[in-house]
């Protein structure tokens, strides 16, 4: 049941609105979190998907920042060994960029800071014998392999809320916060959502709207003035297969940034990111021409068959609400996540949320409690270093076990169902199969492998209304579906929120 007053609202369903929620619930602190739109519906499922120190932020002194991302690797996870897994990355050395010798000292000191267990170190590599020199011009001699990881942003945001929600923290999804106002020491929260209007009483309100903190501030908040954060826009390419193996790589560019190409979703490759300022609405953020053709330029300096436009599948592009540092180019800015607390006990406090990013999130919860905790007092204590999200009981090198025993016990179902199905849910999988024998088992066929058994699960259980939410966010299934297929979908969840029988 929905609660009418709690000790702590969240506003901003990305990644960091639903990390606090988790941990602040795990503690012991009743919670409520709204989400304007779809949860991870911005910033957070518009990244490059990687759970990584920064290699890059070391040029610019991050060492607090790199540190505490790379000791995070490991601890993330294993608490989500389905959406998170170790990748290989090939810095290929480019003459007359970066020399060898400062390559290697800033990968040795990437590996000296990182706290590896089990992520496998830096080593050199000849390209003209590796694999990985094949799909590259002939120039490159000399690449270095270091460790990082991969996330499924969006799901990993999901996550974070359902486990919120499983520990009893209300979640409001396409509810929108329209007015926030300090009462009696606390404050009064006004929403306006899918079920109408609703108000909610809150000890202390923690905003964390991502690109759009600053218009709480202004809007709900009512303040003038507030101008603490610089939006920088991120684009992504998706192409065509660029090779056959496992590893990716990250390229350094002549203008001091680098992009990476990753492998992405079995038969495309991932390429991103850009770095510029950006001045409009988050929400109509979109890919320019201009970038398209930096990123295609940039992979065809170093791939020996060029990636033009004819080889794009797809484009994300996403705004990263950075803390406005004054620094003067868009790469330069600070990746550091800022705190403010505005206002004590008496009063009514509010804690701003600036920048972050996905692999420090739970690390910035922590630090939110922390200031919570100065104000509300202490509850329970910090847990969430060990803490397994939905899906991800299992030990972070046992994943292909676990594939395996699933498609043991569902021998008649498609072996790339099963392992999709483990990717993206892990030990949930076998609620959204039941007592499943064949597809014929699952429902209504939505095209590529979604089934109604998988939609209705994700309806249920993640907050899910449309078909964008569940083709972009909960799965990539958009990649491989066409229009007819998606009108299909939107139509059976239209019937599902009618509550006509489908």
């Amino acid at each position: 049941m929905a609660q009418d007053s709690v000790d702590i609202f969240v506003i901003g369903g990305g990644v960091n609105g639903a990390s606090v929620a988790r941990d602040a619930v795990g503690r012991g602190f009743s919670v409520a979190l709204a989400e304007m739109n779809d949860l991870a519906s911005g910033t957070s499922s518009a990244a490059t998907k990687l759970v990584h120190g920064g290699l890059r932020y070391l040029e610019h002194y991050e060492f607090r920042l790199v540190h505490e991302a790379l000791a995070e690797r490991e601890v993330l996870w294993a608490a989500a060994p389905h959406i998170i897994w170790p990748l290989r990355f090939v810095l290929p050395h480019h003459k007359g960029l970066r020399p060898a010798f400062v390559l290697r000292a800033g990968l040795a000191m990437y590996d000296y800071m990182g706290g590896r267990r089990l992520l496998p170190p830096t080593k050199t590599l000849n390209l003209t014998q590796d694999v990985t020199g094949k799909p590259l011009k002939p120039g490159y001699r000399l690449g270095f392999e270091y460790s990082d990881c991969w996330v499924e942003d969006s799901r990993f945001v999901v996550l974070n809320a359902r486990d919120a929600a499983n520990k009893g923290a209300d979640i409001y999804v396409r509810t929108k916060v329209s007015s926030v106002r300090r009462d009696n020491g606390g404050w009064i929260v006004e929403l306006d959502g899918e079920d109408g209007r609703r108000t909610v009483r809150a000890k202390l309100v923690v905003n964390a709207a991502g690109p759009w903190v600053d218009q709480v501030i202004t809007g709900a908040m009512g303040k003038n003035g507030a101008r603490n954060v610089r939006l920088v826009k991120g684009s992504h390419l998706v192409v065509r297969k660029l090779f056959d193996h496992d590893r990716c790589y990250i390229f350094q560019n002549s203008d001091g940034r680098i992009i990476f190409a990753i492998p992405y979703e079995g038969d495309f490759t991932l390429i991103g990111t850009t770095d510029e300022d950006y001045h409009g609405d988050p929400k109509d953020v979109r890919i320019s021409d201009g970038e398209t053709d930096y990123l295609l330029k940039a992979a065809s300096e170093y791939f020996a068959e060029p990636v033009t436009r004819a080889d794009i599948r797809w484009s994300y592009s996403g705004v990263r609400p950075l803390f406005d540092d004054g620094a003067s180019a868009a790469q330069e800015a600070t990746r550091d996540y800022v705190l403010k607390l505005d206002g004590d006990a008496a009063s009514g406090a509010a804690v701003h949320v600036f920048g972050g990013k996905l692999t420090t999130s739970r690390r910035l919860a922590e630090s939110v409690l922390e200031k919570i905790e100065g104000v509300l007092g202490k509850k329970g204590a910090a847990w969430t270093k060990t803490g397994k999200l939905p899906g991800g009981e299992f030990e972070p090198l046992s994943f292909d076990a676990e594939v395996r025993r699933l498609h043991k016990d569902y021998p008649e179902l498609p072996a790339t169902l099963t392992r999709r199905l483990m990717r993206l849910y892990g030990t949930k999988a076998r609620v959204i199969l039941g007592s499943a024998k064949t597809t014929s088992d699952l429902g209504q066929h939505f095209g590529a492998d979604l089934f109604a058994a998988e939609v209705d699960y994700l309806v249920r259980e993640e907050w899910a209304r449309t078909a964008e939410d569940i083709l972009w966010r909960r799965t990539k299934l958009g990649l491989r579906v066409d229009q007819a297929q998606t009108e299909a979908l939107e139509s059976y969840l239209a019937g599902k929120a009618m509550g006509v029988a489908v």
